[in-house]
């Protein structure tokens, strides 16, 4: 699995972090997410889901 994501387009709200902790952070100065492991492992994969899932902007993309 990969992850990618579109900070232009993030808007902060922190979901990702909060739901997959191990793959997601936000930066300290405008809170856009940041990608700890742009490859988790199988482990990861439904916190990810999850995560994609609920961002509401729509940035985070799982790649099988």
């Amino acid at each position: 699995m990969k992850v990618t994501v579109d900070t232009r387009l993030c808007i902060g709200s922190g979901t990702c972090a909060m739901t997959a902790p191990a793959v997601f952070d936000q930066d300290e100065e405008q809170a856009l997410v940041v990608v700890l492991d742009e490859a988790p492992p199988e482990s990861e994969r439904a916190a990810v889901a999850l995560a994609v899932e609920r961002c509401p902007a729509a940035v985070i993309l799982m790649h099988s």
